[in-house]
């Protein structure tokens, strides 16, 4: 049924009955097994699961929690889930949806990092990756034209993309200075030509279908009142619940410590993503293969693959590079490899998600105050152009790994070269999804390697 038909029908439906607490656990333990798609179609699923089947939320409020989400670093579909689930449920009940939008694909990624490193040169799996990389590859020039047909509407913000990709190319410029430039440049040019830094966030017209638990005219409850003790009381909390594993760490094993500079780096890449799971892995890979050197260039493209292919926001890539980079450096001795890999894992998701947490609790009473006013800013504008310009360097970076795996100064493998032009086809021209792209490349890539 579409959703004009939808609306028109929604008018002669009643009010659902409340939902409890378990019941709202369940439903987000769910969605945490079929979150597939990245964030379109993960924001895509809660739309029809919350608004258009269960009515928990109206499609107005729906939207105006996503425009706040969009605004923020991180992943904006869990912190979405998080939201609602606050809204509906207090803190545990933000807690539980944005824990479990986690958690399945945690302990996936875990299992799978874990195989990858045990039996990744075994003949099948080395030619299923070896099918994934270009496909991966052609993900990801896909990311960079999807962010780009609707961040660059105009000249200016071409220049700020050209600019950050020329600054990451050529010049290897921290991705942090760059997310700082574009700030800084989106807030000078908002002044001076505040019609060339405008974008919409998502619609605020909404559609009708039928009441909801948490409707246009519902007021917020108390628990979502601002109040400055609240938000106060909160930071504390949050800045506690950072510090303490934090300082655990480095009593450990000193600041220098593996575990501990990934809790660091985490930290700051979470503040920084602005523009989703796609602008941090730039970031991911200057630090953790460039500075670091926790894992090779290969193994950020593998897990990459498997960070497409489970459940779960796309950013939790961060578990493999945290599995990975503990493992091969032996933290816990060489007798102890899996309980580090997974120990890592777990700690670069908690130092990752843990600002999302905070951004929606905290901040979620003030954006309810705020009803159809919340706007992006002219910094976000710009900070979005240039995250295109920088996405379109990790493109380069991947194909460069893939396609001459000796270097320039070796053959184009060619085989891989058609494989991810194949995919780019698949993605761009006939809108395939990448599940469906990955498999097919993957048989694709182990029917070459067993021929070779």
């Amino acid at each position: 049924m579409s959703m004009a038909c939808e609306s028109s029908t929604g008018a002669g439906q009643s009010k659902p009955a409340p939902i409890s607490l378990r019941e709202a656990f369940w439903f987000w333990l769910k969605l945490g097994f079929i979150s597939f798609g990245g964030p379109a179609g993960q924001i895509s699923i809660m739309h029809q699961e919350l608004v258009e089947r269960r009515r928990w939320i109206s499609e107005r409020r729906f939207l105006h929690a996503l425009n706040y989400c969009m605004l923020l670093p991180g992943p904006e579909a869990q912190q979405l889930a998080t939201y609602i689930g606050w809204l509906m449920h207090r803190t545990w009940g933000g807690l539980i949806a944005g824990g479990l939008f986690v958690l399945p694909s945690l302990f996936i990624l875990i299992a799978l990092s874990w195989m990858y490193i045990a039996f990744g040169e075994v003949p099948v799996v080395a030619g299923l990756f070896y099918g994934i990389k270009p496909a991966v590859t052609a993900i990801v020039v896909q990311a960079a034209h999807r962010i780009g047909s609707r961040a660059l509407k105009n000249n200016w913000l071409w220049a700020i993309a050209a600019a950050s990709f020329a600054a990451i190319f050529a010049f290897n410029v921290p991705f942090p200075l760059i997310v700082l430039s574009a700030a800084l440049i989106g807030y000078v040019g908002g002044r001076l030509a505040p019609e060339k830094f405008q974008v919409g966030g998502h619609s605020a017209a909404s559609q009708s279908f039928g009441p909801a638990l948490i409707d246009d005219d519902t007021p917020s409850p108390a628990h979502a009142r601002f109040h400055w003790l609240k938000l106060a009381l909160l930071t504390v909390i949050g800045v506690l619940l950072w510090a303490l594993p934090m300082g655990v760490l480095t009593a450990l094993f000193g600041w220098h410590g593996t575990l501990t500079q990934m809790g660091w780096f985490f930290t700051k890449a979470a503040l920084l993503t602005f523009g989703g799971a796609y602008a941090v892995l730039p970031y991911v890979y200057q630090g953790a293969v460039g500075h670091y050197g926790w894992l090779t260039p290969t193994q950020m493209i593998d897990g990459l693959a498997l960070g497409e292919t489970t459940p779960g926001p796309l950013i939790m890539v961060v578990a493999f590079v945290g599995f990975v980079g503990a493992y091969v450096s032996q933290v816990f001795g060489a007798d102890q490899l899996f309980l580090a890999g997974a120990v890592a894992a777990t700690l670069v998701t908690w130092f990752t998600f843990l600002p999302s947490f905070l951004f929606i609790l905290a901040g979620g009473p003030l954006v309810e105050s705020t009803h159809n006013e919340l706007k992006f800013t002219a910094p976000l504008t710009a900070i979005t152009a240039a995250v295109v310009g920088v996405i379109l360097n990790l493109a380069f970076f991947f194909g460069y790994h893939v396609l001459w795996p000796k270097g320039f100064s070796g053959a184009l493998d060619w085989p891989s070269a058609l494989i991810a032009l194949a995919a780019a086809i698949a993605l761009l021209r006939y809108k395939r999804g990448v599940i469906q792209v990955l498999a097919g490349c993957a048989l694709v890539g182990l029917l070459v390697h067993l021929l070779r």
